[in-house]
């Protein structure tokens, strides 16, 4: 990954409190895993931006060198590295998440 990429994606993340890169936009989600974590946003109120890695090549692959995460969508809470659908559900399930997003809205 070129340092310009990597410049590029810790700017997206420090930017916004939660942040996801899906495929799609939150608005019109392009596959079911990104549906189901901009659902689950959704559902908790919070605010949170996107990027869809279909317009962006580089940033599509580079996301995954950068988490050491081989699928999309990730979702990155506070700059940290949650996870993707599946551990979203979980944290969600568990009322985890809840937590995790009102800790990262309230600093």
């Amino acid at each position: 990954m070129t340092p310009e990429l990597k410049e590029r994606i810790d700017n997206l993340i420090k930017q916004n409190k939660i942040f996801v890169f899906m495929k799609g936009t939150k608005l019109m989600p392009q596959c079911g895993f990104s549906n189901n974590v901009v659902q689950i946003l959704n559902t908790l109120g919070v605010p949170f931006e996107t990027f869809d890695v279909l317009s962006d090549s580089e940033i599509r692959q580079g996301i995954k060198e950068y988490s050491n995460w081989p699928t999309i969508p990730q979702v990155y809470i506070d700059g940290e590295f949650i996870g993707g659908s599946d551990v979203m559900i979980e944290l969600y399930q568990s009322g985890e998440l809840q937590q995790l997003v009102e800790v990262a809205i309230a600093s």
